[in-house]
């Protein structure tokens, strides 16, 4: 399924955006795109080292073919923070000579760790995800060109609209699927994984690059590595591939690791050196330096103590935020608000911070689908009992426990209602957190509004089977009000569950973004067809013709039953920063290819999020 390059990818993103109408580089930062912001590490891949007008690449020559390296599409070059490297003084090189060693003794040291060649895993099928934890089948690429792929990843912008969309492209991604023809194994991995931290999952990602073995490393598949354990707020995890990333770039970002890990190794005599070589060259100071020094003095036997200071820092890299969250300091608000939902996310699952310093992240996580609705509410309950809670939060708290544990129905219901009153329209993370508490509430009486908003709340979770319990609360589903709770249980129940009134549809669709999301979504999954559906179109005012190469090729994608392909060709086409701004046209496709590869679930969800967020 090659398409002829790069430029015909990069038509085929913007094609399948065309209907869009604003712009959709997620922004790391209101209004700027994600390159404007930061350095290497966060948003889209900077030039190549050499030659500086190289265009990046997403295919690595076959480790069969003799084809000169080629340098990462992404770096961690710190240079340009610390500013223009100086000339190496004459005798900086004996400052660490005696820690050198001759390639003879090199080969001794690797021969104790290298596997041997029976033990090695092959390029061949990377990825943590096997079909039988619930990953996608190992031809979930089937004859897709891995070059179309990899370069259909590196232009999609993240996070996604949908959380669904991204649970979905997260499964695909870390699945242990047959590499795509035409890309190294290693290069591969490098594109999930740099896909997956820009979505918000450092440690998806970093499990990522953990499936490919030390000795296998491409270039691009070191520089992502290296960004991956930073997301992560794990340097130590950058040891073991340091001293390979270090002969594949020449980022000073390497020699800072060297210097880490040779602290966590006691070895604090080499580890100075290297930081005084690297400050005499000057291709490291400012804040980057001395947070290299903080970690190198929580070493083993280390006697340096640095005090972290941002004033005069504008902008945060992917360094800075590792580094500083790893040695527990602090990062500036405004820092982190410039990084964007992901840099949130990330902050989410770092343990050494402060659970009411992490509540920001996890909300965030929650929102893009790193999180799950149980990961939240155990979150929220491990709050109870914190000091000096900010105001309403105790009152939040005390509402999330009486939905999930009183003793009487209408008592949960005033607990939901107070909970997902919070904020304007129906914010996802109040619908997250009283998920299973209304998965759990015995039928009984209420109005449309409360109907639509817990059949919301159960579907913003995947609890389909309770929600179709519903469907018989016939005097709330007739409300004007219970009209979204109507459309929600037509798309999302597991079968049809209530009666399609063409009449309502059309009325819906004609007076509401959400009734136009729910047109698309039941043509999707088959539930409308025929007059009534050309009806009904008409009045939404619908074009549900392959009219974009987009559409094209993921309705031939589905047509080959390749899972994989249309989980990212359905990430491409939800590239907005919010529901409301996604053409309807675009559910409509990636709900059908969906539905006909036999990803049903995932289908029937996103068309209910749709109509829950738009």
């Amino acid at each position: 399924m090659a398409l002829g390059g790069h430029r015909a990818v990069r038509w085929l993103v913007g094609a399948a955006l065309g209907g869009l109408a604003l712009s959709l580089a997620v922004p790391l930062m209101a209004g700027r795109t994600p390159t404007s912001l930061l350095p290497p590490g966060f948003g889209d891949d900077p030039p190549a080292e050499k030659p500086a007008q190289q265009p990046n690449r997403p295919v690595a020559p076959a480790p069969s073919q003799t084809q000169p390296a080629r340098a990462p599409g992404l770096q961690l070059d710190l240079s340009d923070v610390g500013g223009p490297a100086a000339a190496l003084p004459p005798d900086a090189d004996n400052a660490i000579a005696e820690a050198q060693l001759t390639p003879e003794e090199l080969a001794a040291e690797q021969q104790k760790y290298d596997l041997p060649p029976g033990a090695q895993r092959s390029l061949d099928r990377v990825g943590p995800l096997t079909a039988a934890a619930g990953g996608l089948p190992e031809n979930a690429f089937g004859i897709a060109s891995g070059e179309f792929l990899a370069t259909l990843l590196r232009e999609t912008k993240a996070p996604l609209a949908s959380r669904w969309g991204s649970i979905l492209l997260r499964r695909a991604l870390l699945s242990a699927s047959l590499t795509p023809q035409g890309i190294n194994g290693a290069d591969w991995a490098a594109e999930r994984a740099w896909m997956l931290v820009r979505m918000g999952e450092a440690d998806a990602a970093r499990s990522l690059v953990q499936s490919v073995d030390a000795d296998r490393y491409t270039a691009r598949l070191y520089a992502v590595a290296m960004q991956a354990y930073l997301a992560s707020a794990d340097p130590v995890g950058l040891c073991a591939i340091q001293q390979g990333g270090a002969g594949s770039s020449k980022s000073p970002g390497w020699r800072m690791a060297e210097a880490m890990c040779a602290s966590f190794s006691a070895e604090q005599g080499r580890a100075s050196a290297i930081l005084n070589q690297t400050q005499r060259r000057g291709d490291v100071n400012g804040i980057d330096y001395r947070l290299t020094e903080k970690i190198v003095g929580a070493g083993a036997n280390a006697r340096r103590s640095v005090k972290i200071e941002w004033d005069g820092v504008e902008r945060l890299t992917a360094w800075r935020y590792g580094l500083a969250t790893a040695a527990n300091v602090d990062i500036p608000a405004p820092l982190i608000a410039q990084g964007g939902a992901h840099v949130l996310a990330w902050q989410a699952r770092a343990p050494m911070l402060s659970p009411l310093l992490r509540m920001p992240g996890v909300e965030a996580a929650a929102r893009l689908g790193v999180f799950s609705s149980s990961a939240l509410v155990d979150f929220y309950s491990g709050l109870e009992g914190q000091e000096e809670l900010p105001d309403g939060l105790a009152d939040r708290l005390a509402a999330l426990r009486l939905a999930y544990a009183g003793t009487d129905t209408a008592d949960r219901l005033e607990a939901m209602r107070n909970l997902w009153s919070v904020g304007a329209g129906w914010d996802i993370v109040s619908l997250l957190s009283v998920s299973r508490a209304a998965a759990a509430l015995p039928l009984t009486e209420v109005n449309g509004a409360d109907l639509s908003r817990l059949i919301a709340a159960m579907l913003s979770a995947g609890y389909d089977t309770s929600a179709m319990r519903w469907a018989g609360a016939a005097d709330a589903l007739g409300e004007a009000e219970g009209t979204d709770a109507w459309a929600m249980l037509a798309v999302g129940a597991p079968r049809m569950a209530v009666r399609i009134d063409i009449g309502r549809l059309k009325d819906y669709a004609d007076g509401s973004p959400r009734g136009r999301m729910a047109l698309a979504g039941l043509a999707g999954l088959g539930r409308i067809g025929g007059e009534s559906l050309n009806e009904a179109a008409d009045e939404g005012r619908l074009d549900l013709r392959l009219r974009s190469r987009w559409a094209r090729e993921i309705s031939a994608a589905a047509g080959r039953g390749e899972q994989g392909t249309v989980a990212i060709l359905a990430a491409v086409g939800m590239q907005a920063s919010q529901w409301g701004r996604m053409p309807p046209e675009h559910l409509y496709h990636i709900v059908s290819a969906l539905h006909r590869v036999g990803l049903n679930a995932e289908a029937r969800m996103i068309a209910a999020e749709a109509i829950m967020r738009s």
